[in-house]
């Protein structure tokens, strides 16, 4: 079995998703001994952001140019890298409200027509399948029950996107009230660790 992390924090120590990511780790590694683990830290390893001619390079139908060939490099490299993992495993923070950006610039890359996604007669098909994919996020502020919940962009963005992709077999581990609720973070936390350790690996 093949687990491509993805680390987006841009607290390498101390990171709250970081930590929960490295207890669903070690849980697979207790399951599947044998497990590969890929590792991708998009802070130590930032992503670009896309420009016009990347866009343009992965819009192109017709064959690419020598000049256009190496902008589709890293792109297609992260894709294969996606498509040759078992499970993904994704450490997430939250950052007003949402994704990091360093997240969002791989997103920006492996989101492709052709390569991740087509368009049939009934609308979008995702391409990435027969996936699992963990998601390890962290909020600071408290957000499920509060007046704030409206304000998680982050949770239903990423399993919206994943499921467009093809990935709808998500299994979330969120650790809310990090910065903002410091009573009630411990039993938060130990909720989480049981939902680690209970954890079924297909």
């Amino acid at each position: 079995m093949k687990v491509l992390r993805i680390d987006a924090s841009a607290r390498v120590a101390g990171s709250r998703s970081r930590e929960i990511a490295d207890l669903i780790e070690k849980k697979l590694m207790q399951l599947h001994p044998n497990t590969e683990v890929v590792v991708r830290d998009i802070i130590n390893n930032p992503i670009p952001h896309i420009s016009q001619e990347k866009i343009e390079a992965f819009e192109m139908t017709q064959p690419l140019t020598d000049e256009q060939k190496p902008l589709l490099q890293l792109s297609d490299e992260l894709i294969d890298e996606l498509l040759a993992a078992d499970i993904l495993l994704l450490s997430v923070p939250m950052y007003n409200f949402s994704v990091p950006s360093a997240l969002k610039a791989y997103i920006d890359h492996i989101v492709r027509a052709g390569k991740t996604f087509s368009f049939d007669e009934q609308g979008a098909v995702g391409l990435i399948e027969d996936k699992k994919c963990y998601l390890a996020t962290a909020l600071g502020g408290v957000y499920t029950g509060s007046e704030f919940e409206p304000m998680n962009f982050l949770t239903g963005y990423l399993q919206g996107l994943l499921g467009f992709l093809g990935i709808t077999d998500v299994e979330v581990f969120q650790l809310e009230g990090t910065d903002f609720d410091a009573e009630g973070l411990p039993a938060r936390k130990q909720a989480l660790i049981s939902q680690v350790e209970t954890m079924q690996v297909r």
